[in-house]
This record gives C-alpha cells, structure tokens and sequence, in this order.
C-alpha cells in the first residue's frame, strides 16, 4: 500500500480519572518534521511521543495537539509555610512597634500573604500516566495512517491512468516517426528530381540525405527509456511502502526524456505528442508530492 502525506487522526481515552485527547494533522513535506503542543507537565514524555510517531510514518510536517484532564480527588494538597508565616508575622510586630500602631495581626491577615498558603500537585505516577498517553496516542495514529492509506490508494489509482495516457502518446511517436521519414524521403527525391530534371536520380545518395535526417531527428532511444521509466512507476507503485522519493526521481527522468524528445521534433504531430508527454508528466510529479 501507499501512503499520502495529507492525513487526521483523533483518538480520546478516559483511564483512571484521566482523560487523554490526541489530535494530529499533516501535510506535504520533504521530511519528516514533528511539532508537538502539549501541557508543560508531560513534556517528559516527547522523546517517547516521537518514538511512537515513528512507527506509522516516514515524511510530513506533523501537528500533534495533546490535552489532558485529570478528575482525581485530592490530586492537588494544600501546603502551609510555617517558617515563612512567622516571618511575616515577625515583620508586621516590627512594623507596628516601628511605626508605634496598634498590633491588631490576625491569623487570617497572615494567611493572605504569598506563599503562606500553596497549592501542591501530588506526585504523577509516569507508569501509568504514559500507558494512557501511549493509547490515546496509538490510537489517534492508526486513524491517521488509515486516512493517508486511503488517499493514496485514490492516488495510486490516478497515477496509473496518467501513465495509461502517457504510453498512448509515446506509441504515437514510435508511430510517427517511420511516417516522417516516408514522407521525407519522398519529399526529397521529388526535389531532386525538380532539379535534375529527367537525369536518373542516385538512389545511394538519396539515402544518405535520408540517413543523416532520421539520425538527427531518432527518438528511438528517448522511446525505450519512457517505456522503462513508466514500467519503472507501475512497479513502484504496486510495490506500495514509503516510496515518494524514488517515484519523484523517476518522474525527473522521464521529463529529461520527454524534453529530448520535443527537441529533436522536427514535425507538427510529433511536438504535439511530446508537449501532452510533459504536460502529464508534471501532473503525476505534482500528485506524487502527495505521497509518502
């Protein structure tokens, strides 16, 4: 199977009190390049997030969101500075005795100052926090592999009616290029004979001129390598895996021929042929952009 490099994937779970919410995007991308949002707390876990990325795909810029709630009872305590409370109160009897004001400090008053009072998260246990991470995170994966397999099967499906449609056009110009070389041939003994008048036209010669032009305007070998190179694709693609790179490379090679080609066009039909060959080649370049 193929892959393409567009893909979704969501996935929630709800474990022990605590709920794990995975979501993920991609799109095209030579590598492959990770961001990952999540709470600052489970930033401990990345270089595992990464890990498990790793094994459902190969290239695209992936967008990981990951959120996470926690319904436990007394996953938070509250803490009291004991040491810093008589330090505040310390000061205000310095204060008041400085400043010669009545002592009225209550306990309350002393409560409202900073950092007497905190709020204490209890120890997370990592074990089974990543146990749920890891399966809402699996999860969301595997929705997203199976998008990406879907649209590269669709994509799959297309490139190989494009390379259907490349190989009408270079049958037409390995059929086109024994009739230009009749036509040719014709043409110039006509011309020779305009000239010579009734003097016998020299057949070798004819020939020769002949040779030279089928020499210089030959897309026999340009042909057989488009011919390969399509095979080449269909194979590829069949084979399926993570194959965006190779089919990329093919499809270079198939422009340089397809470019030859037209170069060498020294007829209507035949630069015709070669522009609809370039102009299919850029679209399967286009969709294998798409894949993995």
């Amino acid at each position: 199977m193929i892959k393409s490099m567009t893909g979704f994937g969501r996935a929630e779970v709800l474990q022990n009190d605590r709920k794990f919410t995975v979501e993920m995007k991609a799109v095209n991308h030579r590598y492959f390049d990770v961001s990952i949002k999540m709470p600052k707390k489970l930033s401990f876990f990345e270089s595992s997030i990464r890990a498990v990325l790793k094994e459902y795909m190969q290239r695209g810029k992936v967008d990981v969101f990951i959120t996470y709630e926690d319904f436990t009872e007394g996953n938070a305590a509250l803490k009291y500075n004991e040491k810093l409370a008589q330090e505040y109160l310390s000061y205000y009897r310095k204060l008041a005795e400085d400043l010669q004001l009545r002592d009225d400090i209550t306990a309350s008053m002393i409560g409202r100052c900073p950092e007497v009072f905190t709020m204490e998260e209890q120890t997370i246990d990592e074990k089974e926090l990543w146990m749920i991470l890891e399966k809402a995170l699996r999860g969301a994966c595997e929705q997203f592999v199976a998008i990406r397999v879907r649209e590269g099967e669709a994509l799959r499906s297309d490139l190989y009616d494009k390379l259907d449609g490349m190989l009408v056009d270079v049958e037409a110009v390995e059929k086109r290029f024994p009739e230009i070389m009749t036509a040719y041939r014709e043409k110039l003994t006509a011309k020779v004979r305009e000239l010579l008048g009734d003097t016998q036209v020299e057949e070798g010669r004819i020939a020769s001129e002949v040779i030279l032009y089928a020499d210089k305007i030959c897309t026999d070998e340009e042909t057989v390598r488009l011919r390969s190179h399509i095979e080449s694709m269909r194979k590829e693609l069949a084979a399926g895996g993570s194959i965006g790179r190779k089919l990329d490379f093919i499809a270079q090679e198939m422009n340089r021929e397809a470019n030859t080609i037209l170069s060498k066009a020294n007829d209507l039909e035949t630069s015709n042929y070669a522009i609809n060959l370039k102009t299919e080649i850029e679209k399967v370049r286009e969709q294998i952009q798409n894949i993995e």
